[in-house]
Parts: structure tokens; sequence; C-alpha cells
């Protein structure tokens, strides 16, 4: 259960009281649900009974004992407690914690991946973009992230504007001078004339430019689950060092007479089910929509494929990117470095048990014995900033994570279970809003939960392999396939070794 989730809950509960007649009050728009802090428990704490005492009429406290036994009776929690003057700290479902992390594990080598879906199938996305490499880059993530969605994106360019000198001549159709009107796909055509690029125009040759003056690239992303670059469905355009979807090849390729395969069955749901019939047309927006971020204040090709489309995704297409060496340094303070080094270290887990003999078995996590082997900080959890980073191999006796205001935590592993579940919710959002952004800076996010709770992976010292390490090793297995599938979506690789 996300956080998301929990807060329909909780708002859920509430309106159950108030239907009861046990509150008087007007169900609020949202409730706020956090990890809890000092002093709380479980896995999530919500303040909505403080938040409601006023209007209620009543000590939050009594608030909180009438809310508690709504929020116990949902699906998914384990408990509820009371703590302080009236927090609510949920304690989730373990076997609720096994079923997602088994999910993920399970659907690695799944056509569908964790995360992917077809919330989107059928519909395609047009934008229309100039030509700058970071309108290239933030575009090609866009469409792979699209696609992870079941939806499909086109990519039109526009052409600047060029002045032409008038000509005088006397010739029907010159410069100037009325003449014969431009065939379909002529450059000499205007932009000015407000008409939308159709798909015939869009399987033209890529030298070619509709009638409205766009250049159109029908950027089809390769399939879920495929590397191939050589796919039918794509072709690799080079930017800069930047490889940009382009799925014009493919289209030319097919024979215009033969039926989409696509529109031959309908697409199945996550459990295998057929749906009833449905409509398998694509669903065009009616306008391209503008896609144009600040572009970068200078080349970024020197930086590499992987610190160039870093640099370009992980600031909000209204921010202007940094195009700076420190992209390359591996140190703490530089998030792609501690992605990427998430990735390994999830990876180095999984070999490093296997040579003390245990593989990872989605379970109960042990929460208890987690949290008295590591040490999570208040600076981890709320920024990700880590003074020091164990080397890849660390020794079993060796420090976990240290910062000046460490602290324990009642269990290190709510923030790795909340940016797993919230992958998902992550990359739809992505995908709607065309902010790959956002998929970036969760990736940071997930990195940084799994760097602080690592140390609790491997047994130490004289310590045997039991159940609860190979649940977080599945934990940290499924950490590692959040990142991998996260970073191949932005165009990044994802390295074993690091």
């Amino acid at each position: 259960m996300t956080p998301v989730e929990l807060s329909r809950t909780v708002l859920h509960a509430v309106r159950r009281a108030v239907d009861q007649g046990e509150l008087s009050v007007a169900v609020p728009a949202r409730a706020v649900v956090t990890p809890p802090g000092p002093g709380g428990s479980g896995d999530y704490a919500t303040n909505i009974a403080l938040q409601l005492a006023r209007p209620a009429g009543r000590p939050p406290l009594q608030v909180a004992e009438i809310l508690r036994p709504h929020l116990s009776r949902t699906e998914g929690v384990a408990a509820v407690e009371i703590t302080g003057p009236g927090f609510l700290n949920i304690h989730l479902d373990r076997n609720a914690v096994a079923s997602l992390v088994r999910d993920v594990i399970e659907r690695r080598d799944h056509d569908l991946p964790y995360g992917h879906s077809d919330a989107l199938a059928g519909q395609v996305l047009r934008l229309r973009i100039p030509y700058d490499i970071r309108a290239e880059v933030v575009a090609d993530a866009v469409g792979r992230i699209v696609a992870s969605q079941g939806g499909r994106v086109e990519v039109h360019h526009v052409r600047p504007q060029v002045t032409t000198p008038r000509v005088e001549s006397d010739a029907p159709g010159a410069l100037g001078l009325p003449g014969p009107a431009c065939a379909p796909g002529a450059a000499g055509a205007s932009e000015a004339s407000g008409e939308s690029p159709s798909l015939d125009s869009a399987a033209t040759d890529a030298s070619e430019v509709d009638a409205s003056g766009v250049h159109v690239v029908l950027a089809e992303p390769r399939g879920r689950g495929s590397d191939d670059p050589s796919s039918p469905h794509e072709r690799a355009l080079t930017v800069g060092g930047v490889r940009v979807a382009d799925g014009n090849a493919g289209s030319r390729g097919a024979d215009a007479d033969q039926p989409d395969p696509r529109s031959e069955e309908a697409p199945r749901d996550r459990q295998g089910n057929a749906p009833g019939p449905v409509d398998v047309r694509p669903v065009l927006a009616p306008e391209p929509i503008d896609l144009r971020p600040v572009p970068a204040p200078e080349d970024p090709a020197p930086l590499g494929p992987d610190a160039l489309r870093w640099a370009l995704l992980h600031p909000a297409a209204h921010d202007r990117p940094r195009i700076t060496a420190d992209l390359l340094v591996q140190r703490a303070s530089n998030p792609l470095f501690r992605v990427r080094y998430a990735h390994a270290r999830a990876r180095a887990l999984s070999r490093n048990a296997a040579t003390l003999g245990f593989t990872a078995t989605p379970g109960h996590l042990d929460a208890t014995a987690s949290a008295g082997l590591g040490l999570a900080t208040s600076a981890v959890a709320a920024r990700g900033d880590h003074s020091v980073i164990a080397a890849p191999f660390t020794a079993p006796d060796a420090p976990a994570f240290t910062t000046p205001d460490a602290v324990p935590v009642a269990d290190p592993t709510t923030p790795l279970l909340t940016a797993i579940s919230e992958y998902p919710h992550v990359l739809l959002r992505a995908a709607t809003h065309r902010t790959p952004d956002r998929l970036a800076r969760h990736l940071v996010v997930t990195a940084d939960a799994l760097l602080a709770f690592q140390h609790t992976v491997l047994p130490r010292g004289e310590e045997k392999p039991s159940a609860a390490h190979r649940a977080r090793l599945a934990l940290a297995e499924a950490a590692g396939t959040v990142l991998a599938g996260g970073l191949s979506l932005l165009g990044i690789d994802a390295p074993e070794y690091l």
C-alpha cells in the first residue's frame, strides 16, 4: 500500500465515521501520511485526528480513538496505534509487503515489467519540439515512458522561421508573386497555415515537410523489454552522441495493405484475461503539444551519453540544466553516481549472498532485527545526503552509513518499501504530465533508501543466513530492479559493477 493509497484509506475511515454519526465534520480533501517521526512507530503516521479535533469539538485523542477501528479493519493494515497527542501510527500487513516484492522480482523477465501498464493503451501523444538537443532527449524519454504505459508518441519538429528576400520576377510561382499552390509536403508551405499534421504526413520521409511547415518524425520507442536497437519499430538518430527514437523506418517498411497486428487482438490484463470488445483505434490528441524545455547553456556532448542524458533530464523542463564535470565524479554529492552505484550494490549483494550459500526469497523482513543492524539517518530520509558511502565490497563488520545526526529508526525498510510501491504511480504521472524529471528524482529517492538499507541484508560476523536475510535480499533485488528499469526508460546504462 502506497502513501497515496493510504491517504485515501484514512479519508475513507473519516467518511465512515461521519456516516455512522460518530463525528460531525466535513471530510477533508486530503490527509497527510508520512513515515513516523521520533517517538512514533509503525510504517506510516497521520495527524488527521489533530486536524479534525477543532471542527469536531473533541480532543484529538478522542478523535483518534474513533478513527482507529475504521483504519484497523482496512485490508493491508495490520494494526493502528495512537501516540503523542493523537497521531495514528499505521502498521502495514507484512504479507502484503512480501507480495509486493515477489511481484517485482517475478516480473523482471515479463513482457510487462513492474511499473509498466496498459493505462494509456490506444492513446497517441503528439509532441512538437524545436531542433534542440535537450528537446530531443526529453522527447525521447517521454516516448519511452509513455510506451511503458501502453501509449505511443509522435514527435513533430518545428522548422525555424527563415526570412527570404523578395525576388522580382514575372514568372508564375516566383517568390513574392502568386502562383500555383504548393503540393502537400513541399518545402515552401507556410507554417502559419495552422493545419495540424496528420498521420499520413507522419509516414513521409524524414526529409519532407508537411503543409504546416512541421518536420514530422514519428517516434515509436522500442517495445517494452526489447533491447534490440535494430527493431523494425525503431531507428536510431544520433544527435550529439544521443540516440533518439525514430519510427519512420518501421512505418515506411510496413505494407499499407496489411492490417495492424496490434488491432487484431484486444490487450489482456495483468492476469491474462481477455477483456470484452474494445475500440483499439488510437486516440489522437486534437493538436500537437509544444514541448520546449529550457536549452542547455553549452554543448553537453563532452559529458558522454549517460551523464549527458541525466544532465538534461534530471532538472524540470523550466529549469536550466547545469552542464558540469561534477556529473562524472564518483562521490556522494553526485545523484547520478548514487543511483548507478545503488544498482551496482544490489547486484553485488546478490553475488555475495550466493557466495554465502543463500538466495533471495520474499517473506517477512523481521523489522526488529534489521533495525538493530543498521542506522538510517534523518538526513538520509529527508534529503538523501550521505557523508560516507561504503565500498562496493564492505566487510561484514564495517560500519553503516554515518553522519553527525545519525539516529536509529524503528524500521529502515519503510523508506525503501515506499519508494518501490510508488514507482508505478511515478511512471504513470511522468507519462501523463510529460515529465521525465519526476522519474529521475524518484530514482534518487529509491537509491538513497537502498544505500541506507543495504547494510542489513547480509549476515554479520558468525551469524548464519536466516529467512529474514533472504527476505531482505529479495527487497534489495526488487529495489535494484526498479533502478535498472527506471534508468533504462531514461536511456541511461545501469552497470553491474561500479
